[in-house]
């Protein structure tokens, strides 16, 4: 009976809720848990409970610990055979999820569904206390970790506290200078993935995140979000102190530092001082004689990315400071403003 069903495509198990139909009773009465909130299988370690036997069988392969299915170019080990086969799509290069829009391909489906609501718009996952959405639940989930109180993971070495072990664990990377994500076209590492990510697409040339108001294109979507507050005038970060406004929260917690006059980053040579690690970083290079930044036309060298960048706009004659008194345009903004005063009689 069950294999003519299955041939003929015939379906004569009907759930008298919803009216789906099913070709084995087995699966209709599985179906039916999900209306009467039946979960008959219960875990003997935790307690969770599943409506399949199966689901609870690859549940308590976690208390186990045991991970049978293992890929055979890197020995990476899963406790389920899709998980496995899934991952064996990052060797292969396979990406056989493309989206019908943009036609951008993605190894997983998952991926491909959550990518789609960028262009959908569709954010069906909703906080329920500021009513901020998101396209993707696991988004959701580490949003509302803002809102509740408890940092259950403290680092052993600075005692920094964490809302998810996760963060703890990319945290504990800056103290032990393990950089475990390496660029392959280049070599340089990271002590982030998302780091790496966007190392990359400066490989590539790939800037996949455009504003909607002037098209500018960025490598990072955190860099265009914050570049569109500049078309909004959104300036949602305030100094409790003097009132001064930012668009990024890292922008007020330098500035608070320069009301506290606290400088946490000391120049173990000259012992000169700084509020960022990154300022830091620039200084040693004073010392060391490093110029990493090098004009790929000319070949001249910078300490500084940024002086690297205003350095190339004399090669392509580009000025994008201009005076809004006598439309005189400038390679750098401080010789815009220095200008200014020319006509204020500052």
């Amino acid at each position: 009976m069950r294999h003519k069903c299955s041939r003929s495509g015939e379906s004569p198990y009907c759930c008298d809720v919803c009216n789906k139909a099913f070709i084995y009773k087995r699966r209709l009465i599985t179906h039916k848990c999900l209306h009467s909130g039946e979960l008959p299988y219960c875990c003997d370690v935790c307690n969770k409970t599943f409506t399949l036997k199966g689901n609870l069988t690859k549940h308590k392969l976690l208390h186990s610990g045991e991970r049978p299915y293992r890929c055979d170019v890197c020995n990476k080990t899963f406790t389920l055979k899709g998980n496995l086969t899934k991952h064996k799509l990052i060797h292969s290069g396979e990406r056989p999820y493309c989206c019908d829009v943009c036609n951008k391909v993605f190894p997983k489906e998952r991926y491909l569904i959550s990518h789609k609501k960028m262009h959908s718009g569709e954010r069906p996952y909703s906080c329920d206390t500021c009513g901020k959405a998101f396209t993707r639940k696991n988004g959701l989930i580490t949003h509302k970790h803002i809102h509740s109180v408890e940092r259950p993971y403290c680092c052993d070495v600075c005692n920094k506290t964490f809302t998810l072990k996760s963060y703890l664990t990319q945290h504990k990377l800056l103290h032990s200078s393990e950089r475990p994500y390496c660029c392959d076209t280049c070599g340089k590492a990271f002590n982030q993935k998302n780091g790496l990510i966007a190392h990359i697409l400066l490989h590539s040339g790939e800037r996949p995140y455009c504003c909607d108001v002037c098209n500018k294109t960025f490598i990072r979507k955190f860099d265009m979000v914050c570049h569109q507050s500049l078309h909004s005038g959104e300036r949602p970060y305030c100094c409790d102190v003097c009132n001064k406004t930012f668009i990024r929260k890292f922008d007020i917690i330098c500035h608070l530092q320069l009301h506290s006059g606290e400088r946490p980053y000391c120049c173990d040579v000259c012992s000169k001082t700084f509020t960022l690690k990154g300022n830091l970083t620039k200084h040693k290079r004073l010392h060391s004689g490093e110029h990493p930044y090098c004009c790929d036309v000319c070949n001249k060298t910078f300490i500084k990315k940024g002086n690297m960048v205003c350095h190339q706009r004399i090669h392509i004659g580009e000025r994008p400071y201009s005076s809004d008194v006598c439309n005189k345009t400038f390679i750098k903004k401080n010789s815009m403003v220095r200008h200014k005063r020319t006509h204020s009689g500052e």
